[in-house]
């Protein structure tokens, strides 16, 4: 089983408000906000933006998040290099971090399983 493109982009920032108004100046929908200033934009059927607030001593950041359909069929060809396998977040999905060959990491988000 493959990848199917992708899923999400995830950014932080040291702003949430003014990170979620920029993006929906440019046509996304706020489709749900947390109590700990991050949440969801998007815009018509295109990979979701999770904005997430840092610190002001961190860097912000943008990471790209595939979508696999199942967790538990998803088996990585052996020269890809798995940093930590799928594991439930708080948030009901199951992420799976890799490291591509530049060193990159990505995250690979698929349905929670009951």
């Amino acid at each position: 089983m493959a990848t199917e493109g992708i899923e999400a982009v995830f950014l932080t920032t040291r702003n949430w408000g003014r990170a979620a108004k920029f993006f929906q100046s440019l046509g996304y929908e706020l489709e749900f906000a947390t109590d700990h200033n991050s949440g969801q934009l998007r815009n018509g059927d295109s990979p979701y933006v999770f904005i997430a607030e840092v610190p002001e001593d961190q860097e912000p950041r943008t990471g790209i998040v595939l979508k696999v359909p199942d967790a538990d069929s998803f088996h990585p060809d052996p020269a890809v290099e798995v940093v930590t396998p799928f594991e439930d977040t708080h948030y009901g999905t199951k992420e799976m971090t890799v490291r591509d060959p530049d060193g990159r990491l990505w995250s690979l988000q698929a349905p929670a399983t009951d």
